[in-house]
């Protein structure tokens, strides 16, 4: 056979039709290949217990552990009988249940004494963990079937795999038994000078010591070797990138001697920061090359990055070009907007009477503007007279022309992939320059796995003016009075002239619906897909501390109960992603002239927002969001000269991993600091986002905090390995895994369709 082709076979033909499906449709598992890579998640040794102490709730897990007390109980007046089996493994307990016809089997089984790998999803019934009729396999006892449990596996160490309801950890064990042999013919990804110098074993020997290691030393070597090839290929898929873009012309822009550039610094009521002249430098040397920029500027909550891209948008206008600002939803475009213009004064009516002599005009653009004032904003942009346009993913669709687009500026880029870069590239007559800016502070290491196409400059100095923000935990549940305060304090800091906004995961029962998600229309409409948005991304941190939670607090539920209760008598107004954008803008321009005391939002309010006289926030079901959207959320205030508060709110107990999550952002306003709590806490997918899609899938073995040496190295070796052969011609081995990752890509991305 084929080499290449041995690792692609189906798996059909190597485990036989039923269980192939269950793999790809659970596992996303379809060749021999994809299973040799479906590594165990850890090994439970034969003469060592799992911490059962330290069981995951909600997710599908494996132990081994040993029968401690077997009894049936009988229920319903006697008709109805179920077993309960207590296992144990010296580190805790954790309860098994079978209900009615099912327990003769684990009865006659699973007797006092009898070891075993036990499977099934951890709930909570009585404030007990349990697994409800679990999967087991018997690993000591009488009988075939224990010996041959025993048996398949050659070491002492039992491997435990990622698994599913549908197909258990030895099942999966014993489907990789079927196709170990192939791995004798994987190919070997990593240049061979590459692979001596750094002492790593070759690839079909790692696969074989991840699989079936008979000693702990095996898996170390193995794991050794599989993060590198994860971490070489994706960089080598980055240098490339990189490499191209290097190659590809663009546009010069040097900023004008006493153009709109100077005249902008000229009126600014204040000085930049030593860190602001030093970003700006590094783009206006990037903007003045003849190859096109493509750099990440990274920045705390309030450093200043919005003040740096504008003042390389006006220096790109001096030279003749325009530019472009992309922010994630119609509200942070509106805001951009707004704040751009005020920065600007005259200087942004260009073309009007009353503007300046070197004015420019800055246009909105956005979906849901009218049909008016969209045609003249494309004018505009087609003729040349908006030197600045700032608006949504509506820049990209295939109607809106420049007439000399010269930078695209991304705000926000963990929501938008490559490939949306890419369609706006396209929009220059020659590829405009980028600078992408994220105030999600990203480690090192994740910045050169994530955006590693990408050269990063990074803020971390606070403007002049800005206010420190005090954080503290309300723990709603165990001391209700702390709640009853923080409204107290809301007032209070109305009563001084300030604001406060208040932060809810839900919107609330517009229709019937119960979570901020849209109804599923043909294609879900602008603002539906923005409340879906916010609804993913309330969940995406909410994985249950507690099985019995209640449903996550309601924007609309809280306004109503705060306007008549603790806040009576107070301007109390509502933002979400599912309101009209008329309607939205209205509210804000409301909030940002205080005509409104409090407003209640969902993370629609998350990034951009800027409103220098609100000063409290109270975050409801603060448990329910992520570190770093805590930390995004929490920058909302203290923009101005007054202090800013923070209040989460909580009725997770003291000791669950979310009141570690939350202490930790109470305790530090340093974001790079929290990003990587936020690695270290969350699975790394979570983090990664899809910001380049692909990566997620491909990381398995790489832990992108803890193998910060292994990506700075293969990083290196990367950019030589692609500077001496771009096209990698004499590395066919390379060449094959790179195109099997770039496909992953490009899966991934039609799947978001």
């Amino acid at each position: 056979m084929d080499l290449v082709l041995a690792l692609q076979e189906p798996l059909k033909n190597a485990l036989g039709q039923a269980t192939a499906k269950v793999m790809a449709e659970h596992l996303g598992l379809h060749t021999v290949g994809d299973l040799l890579h479906h590594y165990p998640r850890r090994y439970a040794e034969r003469g060592e217990l799992t911490r059962l102490s330290d069981l995951p709730l909600d997710e599908h897990v494996t132990v081994v552990a040993q029968v401690a007390t077997a009894r049936v109980l009988r229920f319903n007046g006697g008709s109805g009988q179920r077993l309960e089996v207590t296992i144990t493994d010296g580190s805790g307990q954790l309860q098994l249940v079978f209900f009615g016809r099912g327990i003769h089997k684990p009865h006659k089984d699973l007797l006092p004494g009898t070891r075993a790998m036990f499977a099934g999803k951890v709930s909570v019934f009585n404030r007990k963990m349990q697994l409800a009729h679990p999967a087991y396999e018997l690993l000591r006892g009488d009988g075939d079937s224990a010996a041959d449990a025993v048996d398949s596996w050659a070491g002492a160490l039992i491997p435990i795999y990622p698994a599913t309801a549908k197909l258990e950890s030895w099942k999966i064990a014993k489907s990789v038994d079927a196709v170990l042999p192939s791995a004798q013919e994987a190919l070997d990804p990593l240049p061979p000078a590459l692979r001596e110098g750094r002492g790593l074993i070759p690839l079909p020997e790692a696969l074989l010591k991840i699989h079936r290691p008979h000693a702990k030393a095996d898996i170390a070597t193995a794991r050794d070797r599989l993060k590198w090839d994860e971490a070489f290929v994706l960089q080598v898929a980055l240098a490339r990138r990189r490499f191209a873009d290097a190659q590809l012309p663009a546009v010069a822009r040097r900023p004008r001697p006493d153009g709109l550039l100077d005249a902008f610094d000229a009126k600014l009521p204040f000085t930049l920061t030593d860190g602001q002249r030093t970003v700006s430098k590094e783009i206006f040397d990037d903007l003045a090359t003849e190859h096109p920029m493509h750099r990440l500027l990274q920045g705390e909550v309030g450093s200043g990055k919005t003040m740096v891209a504008l003042r390389a948008m006006l220096t790109v206008v001096d030279a003749g070009g325009q530019a472009a600002m992309l922010a994630p939803t119609e509200v942070l475009a509106q805001q951009h907007h707004r704040s751009i213009t005020e920065m600007m004064g005259e200087l942004a009516e260009g073309g009007m009477l009353g503007g300046a002599e070197h004015a420019t005009k800055v246009t909105l653009l956005t979906g849901s503007m009218g049909t008016a004032a969209r045609r003249q904003a494309l004018l505009d942009l087609v003729t040349g007279e908006a030197g600045i346009v700032i608006g949504t993913h509506a820049l990209i669709e295939d109607k809106v022309q420049f007439h000399d687009l010269g930078l695209v500026v991304v705000d926000e880029q963990h929501r938008f992939g490559v490939e949306q870069r890419d369609a706006l590239r396209g929009k220059g007559k020659q590829p405009p320059h980028l600078l992408v800016m994220t105030a999600t502070p990203i480690p090192r290491t994740v910045a050169m796995t994530v955006f590693g196409d990408l050269e990063t400059s990074v803020l971390d100095q606070l403007p002049a003016g800005r206010s420190p923000i005090s954080t503290h935990v309300v723990p709603s549940q165990d001391k209700p009075h702390f709640l009853a305060r923080a409204w107290e304090r809301v007032r209070e800091e109305v009563e001084n002239g300030h604001q406060a906004y208040v932060v809810c995961p839900r919107i609330g029962d517009l229709d019937d619906e119960g979570a901020d998600e849209p109804k599923k229309g043909k294609k879900g409409s602008k603002k539906g897909k923005e409340g879906a948005k916010e609804a993913k991304e309330a969940k995406e941190e909410s994985a249950a501390d507690d099985a019995e939670k209640r449903p996550p607090l309601a924007v609309l539920d809280v306004a109503e109960v705060l306007a008549h209760g603790p806040l009576r008598g107070l301007g109390v107004e509502v933002l979400h992603g599912r309101m009209q954008p008329d309607d939205k803008d209205a509210v804000m321009r409301r909030f940002a002239a205080g005509e409104t005391h409090v407003l209640v939002a969902t993370t629609v309010i998350e990034v951009g927002v800027n409103v220098p006289n609100a000063t409290a926030m109270v975050i409801m079901d603060a448990d329910r969001f992520g570190v770093s959207q805590l930390h995004q959320l929490r920058g909302r205030v203290g923009r101005g000269s007054a202090p800013g508060l923070c209040l989460l709110v909580t009725d997770m107990p003291e000791a669950s991993p979310a009141r570690a999550r939350l202490n930790a952002v109470a305790a530090t306003l340093d974001g790079f600091e929290l990003s990587r709590v936020d690695l270290e806490q969350r699975r790394e997918g979570d983090v990664l986002g899809q910001a380049q899609s692909g990566v997620r899938s491909s990381l398995r073995m790489l832990a992108v905090i803890d193998d910060e040496e292994i990506i700075a190295a293969a990083r290196e070796e990367a950019t030589a390995v692609v500077s001496r052969d771009p096209d990698l011609e004499h590395l066919p081995e390379l060449r094959t895994a790179l195109d099997a990752l770039l496909d992953a890509e490009r899966e991934q991305y039609l799947d978001k369709g």
